[in-house]
């Protein structure tokens, strides 16, 4: 089977299906006894960078609800950590990192360190891409039709924890910085726009079918700052992946945009924009180029609750973005608390058609 015929892959490059192709951003973790039947065995960092235990985390959703894409198992701040900063995932906490507040806090960071670093990665891609391509049938999956997915962090949404040091509600810390400092913080995020490159890149070629920009925090700014620190880089990064590795998809989530995200689909040359909860799906359907696929976007915790409410929601969802190329999602992460049950239903509830 080729490539081409991936549902997933078909709809990131412009084709509408129906029903749509569906994932679920972290549709792999603690929600999932089998996860958590793992999770002692190695720190998260640890899991990150083991091939073995990633792959498995990353192919665990997939054995069970036959995803249409498979995103690798990773964390947007293993590529600070791979430049240099300290970085340690505190039970109850968090991310903890060693704060860049300076010129000199930035010296310290080394990008050519990353090939090197993140080499476990992109052997889980390896292994991956070779399972999800092989002749044998991957649980409910039937073998060749899942797409798998690399992924980064935006480097707004990386400098935030990168300055603030660890995770927080409004990153004052970090948006003062830009303020105050505008050319230190431009400097890093000029690091991260080139270093976000390469990787993504490196992830393509270790079997990467498409790469998706993770901005969690990108709704903090406001316009002119949303403009210059979200989608300058971001334009910078797709401008790359395109003139290197041209026909890959790039899927960004500007999450909490709001009206910015219509700019935002314009201006970056991201071939698919992932909503959040808080947008209508059919007034951006009309808002953004039409060559845009559109991703998302049930709220996750109408998914935490299941029942018939989410289940209408889903193919409200569904149905309004028929004959536009769309991919069911969520419109943020799973809760760790959802019922993995809620997780069949939902993909019953998109896949079925009258």
């Amino acid at each position: 089977m080729t490539d081409t015929a991936k549902p997933l892959l078909r709809v990131l490059q412009g084709e509408a299906l129906w029903p749509p192709p569906l994932w679920l951003m972290r549709q792999a973790g603690r929600y999932l006894p089998e996860f958590r039947a793992l999770r002692d065995q190695a720190d998260f960092i640890t899991r990150c960078m083991t091939p073995d235990l990633a792959t498995e985390i990353t192919l665990q959703p997939i054995r069970r609800y036959a995803m249409d894409g498979a995103i690798l198992f990773s964390d947007i701040l293993i590529l600070p950590w791979a430049m240099g900063q300290s970085l340690e995932f505190v039970p109850g906490t968090g991310p903890v990192l060693g704060a860049i507040r300076s010129a000199s806090d930035l010296a310290r960071l080394d990008p050519k360190r990353v090939p090197d670093a993140t080499a476990p990665v992109m052997e889980t891609l390896r292994r991956l891409r070779a399972t999800l391509d092989g002749p044998d049938p991957i649980g409910a999956a039937r073998g060749g039709q899942v797409t798998l997915l690399g992924f980064a962090g935006s480097p707004f949404t990386v400098a935030c924890y990168m300055v603030e040091g660890h995770g927080s509600r409004e990153f004052d810390a970090t948006r003062g910085l830009a303020y105050a400092e505008p050319a230190l913080f431009d400097r890093l995020i000029d690091m991260l726009a080139r270093a976000t490159a390469d990787m993504l890149c490196a992830q393509i070629d270790a079997g990467a079918e498409a790469v998706m920009l993770f901005d969690s925090w990108s709704g903090l700014l406001p316009p002119a700052q949303f403009r210059r620190h979200v989608i300058a880089p971001t334009r910078a990064i797709v401008h790359e992946i395109r003139t290197r590795r041209p026909g890959v998809p790039v899927i960004g989530f500007p999450r909490l945009a709001g009206v910015m995200a219509a700019e935002y689909a314009r201006e970056t040359g991201v071939r698919v924009m992932a909503l959040d909860t808080g947008a209508d799906m059919a007034a951006m359907a009309e808002l953004v180029p039409p060559d845009v696929t559109l991703q998302g976007n049930l709220d996750p915790l109408l998914l935490l609750a299941g029942g018939d409410a989410m289940t209408t929601e889903a193919r409200a969802i569904r149905d309004v973005m028929k004959g536009r190329p769309h991919i069911f999602n969520l419109g943020h992460g799973v809760v760790p608390a959802t019922p993995p049950e809620h997780v069949g239903d939902l993909v019953r509830a998109v896949r079925e058609v009258g």
